[in-house]
């Protein structure tokens, strides 16, 4: 027997293709199991007839049977998940830059990041005191001399030791491999530096401040083994001008990248993301 409190309520998470009844049949197996519903999301993504539904709700229940009565009562090709909501065990990756990390450190001692950070990995030693005075362990794994493939064997290692259920790539300055991608998909999130899918790659405040901008912005996305063109989490903007330099682009872009990965952590971590192709379904 499963129970979950008035504070920390059970989440309900659907997916399957569209068809009359839907939110029909599923309040009525939760209200047949004496569960109490909180709230209730749902999207229907028409142009492919797919239905999304998150539902958080408390009570006491059997999770094995209302997921045997859920799955009777919904089209054979549903996806069920039931998740208690707890914080998710996650590893950053960083490499020189400090501000994304810095943010997500003070948040996690807080306990306003709804995870815990379990350590942290770097190919460079840079933020290593920084990272150990929050009390993380910190990992340097150097890829000076190594090939891509030895270097990311090495990560994987470390971060294997740790089993977490997503890798945060906090201003992590290399690129993947399709591997190492396909080892944690839908569970590798990225925060880019400008409003995709502008500028993307190297030097996007240059590109930017060349091409005149009048805003600059982040994209917090997963990462699939196209370079920055995994599905969208979050993204924000903030205006500038012609007075900016590249420098000052760049420095207004720190901190909107830092609030937008902190933002689109916030999204996965509560069950409110639902991967669909190459996008994303949220119940904010």
């Amino acid at each position: 027997m499963t129970t979950a409190t008035n504070s920390t309520p059970y989440l309900l998470l659907i997916r399957c293709p569209d068809e009359p009844g839907l939110i029909y049949h599923i309040s009525r197996v939760l209200y047949g199991h004496g569960l109490n519903i909180l709230r209730n999301d749902e999207f229907v993504e028409r142009t492919a007839s797919s239905f999304f539904m998150r539902t958080e709700f408390t009570g006491t229940f059997h999770a094995d049977a209302l997921l045997q009565e859920l799955r009777e009562a919904l089209p054979a090709a549903a996806d069920i998940r039931l998740s208690d909501n707890r914080p998710k065990n996650i590893v950053l990756l960083v490499t020189k830059e400090h501000h994304c990390l810095s943010e997500l450190l003070v948040r996690h001692a807080f306990q306003e990041l709804h995870a815990r950070i379990l350590a942290v990995v770097s190919n460079h030693e840079v933020l290593g005191d920084l990272t150990r005075q929050f009390g993380v362990p910190f990992h340097y794994v150097s890829h000076e001399g190594k090939s891509r493939e030895a270097h990311e064997a090495e990560v994987r290692e470390v971060l294997d030791g740790y089993a977490p259920e997503y890798v945060v790539l906090a201003k992590y300055m290399r690129i993947l491999s399709p591997e190492f991608v396909a080892a944690y998909a839908n569970r590798l999130i990225n925060i880019h530096h400008s409003f995709l899918p502008a500028f993307v790659g190297a030097s996007p405040y240059a590109q930017a401040y060349e091409r005149g901008v009048k805003i600059i912005g982040a994209t917090a996305h997963f990462v699939n083994e196209q370079l920055d063109q995994g599905p969208i989490i979050a993204q924000s903007v903030i205006p500038i001008d012609h007075t900016h330099s590249a420098a000052e682009m760049a420095q207004a872009g720190r901190d909107v990248e830092k609030i937008v990965l902190a933002r689109s952590l916030r999204l996965v971590f509560a069950e409110r993301v639902f991967v669909h192709r190459n996008k994303t379904i949220i119940f904010d």
